[in-house]
């Protein structure tokens, strides 16, 4: 084999360092291991990280293939390119609109940030996002808001200072098994302790000193029960609230009777009691897709953020701590221009838009006024025929987003382009399909959950006919726009000076980190403005506190409960959870699962419906599709709920596609369903179209 390189896991967002070499002959990793020099995790790794990265098991991509008549034929690069990029001419040429870009938390930095200047810079689209925005955008709108600025302000270094760690909304024992183990060693010291708040028993709530089980949706409610809790017990950190922060009173004046709101919460009024006291000693509180993935997402995360700040839990050894699911989230969020410039340059302010349009040698009249409606407004806007070319790279939205089969039906609509390293449900809808390399197999960077940036580095070559994806999207773009970027292939080096000059001065300044600091110190936390420092605790200095809001003060804002967008009726009386399992993530293509999914049910909850059971199978509906699954009695579950793994790519069939007003991101987590016999499942219609394509129907 290869001699071992350093590289980045790019399986979750927790950033291990790993260890990898190339295989004797042919193509591929030959193995992986954790690297004990990179700051993240000292070596550490879970077992799920090393199997995708050495051995996937889907159908890799291996060549470019245009479709013809109901096929996918293999064809040339030229033919692919000169297709591609003549649909994108002739429709941007039209209304730049008319084109739609959808890219990935997957990519590294480089190739996020160069599909970014094509799609603002060449295409001039809004309608350009990332599936980052399925994640993790109610948590940035929520710090927005809060703070001025996206991303954690705490770091993996607080995990062992803090006292109490609550985990809302959030099974890492199976989502970030290395942090989690973190988490753990602290919540064992003497006087520590673990609180898990989730309606389902968990690996984690399994660990957890106190497990907290509200109603399914009502995560709000109760966060401003715990809130109004804390201010009626006379535990506000005044001196912090009144230096650092405004909008306190009116918060309070909007905060809802604790007993009213505990009720509705489905908890008793002392568990609403424990949970306040739980805020006295230092606490570091995580939260992850059980929070953001809700029509109340952002008001529900900057409750959570309300929290940390009135007990004045922030700070080292305390604070907000979401959870990151993809590998690199936050760095399409940093560099890619998809909710702002790169280093978090305000989207709409005028110098910010000229000096990118200089940095890119384009227009600054091209670069679009809006960031768009993300990805559900985006599929809104296919439906309405104001979309005709659409580009995925490195993303399956026909299996990763809410009401799968009208996002399939959409895509099936306009000139798709696919570029990805396997084969997915996206591919089976594509015109064209462009193969890229994958782990591995790729140089560049990538920001993992508390900001540190590291490197991703090749030990394999690929076949000919299989390109980087920064090469893909910067021939691309030369052919929109003639010298927007070198000659393919590019130098990812080079790429990332461009990134750190656009966010020097920025608050996600990364001007500081170059390839040969982090090839000697293997990860670098942002911001860090010269070669010699990084990000620590952020908006904390020497017990001072700044935030980058107009004020200088961290915001508290109200919200308001509105009910779960879909709740359950006579028609459909179960309530679908859907949630992690081991072993699977994002829509599963490189694990190649398409097996039937495995539905979990109360036992009390399977009594009720044993009459549509047929040798341990069932269906489940929505009012948007039928999957068939097998059906598990599991005590673990709420009555009168199901639960689903949210990777397996037919569990979408069902989910709804309502999303939060502030952060466009969709309420994955609950919707109303019922159970019928697979033999009987009745069509479901969208728009008077019977959908008769289910899994249920096979």
């Amino acid at each position: 084999m290869t001699r071992w390189k350093p590289t980045t896991c790019m399986r979750c967002a927790v950033g291990c360092g790993q260890l990898q070499r190339g295989t004797d002959t042919g193509y591929g990793v030959g193995d992986v291991q954790g690297d004990h020099r990179h700051p993240t995790a000292e070596g550490l790794s879970c077992e799920r990280g090393i199997r995708e990265t050495k051995d996937p098991r889907g159908e890799w991509l291996t060549e470019p293939l245009v479709r013809r008549g109901d096929e996918l034929v293999p064809t040339t690069w030229d033919i692919a390119l000169g297709t591609v990029s003549a649909e994108l001419l002739k429709a941007t040429a039209d209304d730049p609109d008319s084109v739609a870009v959808l890219g990935s938390g997957q990519q590294t930095n480089e190739a996020a940030y160069a599909l970014g200047k094509v799609a603002r810079g060449a295409i001039g689209t809004q309608y350009f996002d990332a599936n980052t925005t399925l994640c993790m955008a109610s948590a940035v709108t929520a710090y927005y808001r809060a703070f001025g600025s996206d991303a954690p302000p705490c770091t993996y270094d607080d995990i062992p200072e803090a006292e109490t760690h609550v985990v809302w909304g959030a099974n890492p024992a199976v989502a970030h098994p290395v942090l989690y183990r973190w988490i753990l060693d602290s919540a064992a010291d003497a006087g520590s302790r673990l609180v898990v708040i989730d309606p389902v028993e968990s690996e984690t709530s399994a660990d957890a000193d106190r497990h907290v089980q509200p109603e399914p949706g009502t995560d709000l409610v109760l966060a401003r029960a715990v809130l109004a809790q804390v201010i009626e017990d006379g535990a506000v950190d005044r001196e912090f609230v009144d230096e650092y922060t405004e909008g306190f009173d009116r918060l309070v004046e909007s905060l809802p009777d604790v007993d009213t709101a505990a009720e509705t919460a489905g908890v008793a009024r002392a568990t609403v009691e424990e949970l306040a006291a739980a805020f006295d000693a230092r606490t570091l509180l995580y939260w992850g897709m059980g929070i953001n993935q809700s029509t109340h997402g952002t008001d529900a995360a900057q409750m959570l953020l309300n929290l940390c700040l009135t007990t004045g839990n922030v700070g080292p050894g305390t604070g907000p701590f979401s959870l990151t699911g993809q590998a690199n989230s936050m760095g399409t969020r940093v560099c890619s221009s998809k909710g702002t410039w790169p280093g978090h340059r305000d989207f709409t302010d005028a110098d910010n838009r000229e000096r990118v349009a200089e940095a890119w040698g384009v227009p600054v009249d091209t670069l679009p006024s809006s960031t768009g409606k993300g990805p559900v407004g985006i599929v809104d806007e296919i439906n309405r025929g104001h979309v005709d070319v659409c580009w995925t790279v490195a993303t399956n939205p026909v299996a990763g987003m809410p009401n799968a089969t009208n996002v399939e039906r959409a895509l099936d609509d306009v000139f798709l382009v696919v570029q990805d390293a396997f084969r997915s449900e996206t591919v089976e809808c594509a015109d064209v399909v462009l193969p890229a390399a994958t782990w591995g197999e790729t140089e560049g960077t990538v920001m993992n959950m508390e900001r540190r940036i590291s490197r991703v580095t090749a030990v394999s070559d690929v076949v000919d006919t299989v390109r980087q994806d920064l090469d893909i999207i910067a021939a691309i773009g030369n052919r929109l726009v003639p010298g927007l970027f070198d000659d393919p292939p590019l130098d990812p080096e080079g790429v990332f000076d461009e990134i750190r000059d656009l966010t020097a001065g920025t608050p996600a300044d990364v001007s500081g980190v170059t390839y040969d600091r982090l090839e000697a110190e293997r990860a670098v936390r942002w911001p860090a403005p010269d070669e010699t420092t990084e990000g620590g605790y952020r908006y904390h200095d020497d017990g001072s506190w700044s935030f980058p809001t107009d004020s200088g003060l961290a915001h508290f804002l109200p919200a308001s409960y509105r009910g779960v967008p879909e709740p359950t009726d006579p028609t459909y009386p179960l309530l679908l959870i859907t949630g992690r399992r081991a072993g699977a993530y994002n829509t599963g293509v490189r694990n190649d699962d398409d097996t039937v999914p495995n539905a979990r049910i109360h036992p009390e909850t399977a009594g009720q419906y044993i009459d549509v059971v047929d040798r341990g199978q069932t269906v489940v509906e929505s009012r948007r599709g039928s999957v068939t699954v097998t059906l598990t009695p599991d005590d673990s579950i709420p009555t009168g709920a199901i639960w689903l793994d949210i990777h397996n790519p037919v569990v979408n069939e069902l989910t709804l596609p309502a999303v939060d007003p502030d952060s466009n991101e969709p309420n994955f987590k609950q919707c109303a369903v019922r159970l019928s016999l697979p033999d009987q499942s009745s069509p479901v219609t969208r728009d008077g179209v019977v959908r008769s394509d289910t899994i249920g129907d096979d």
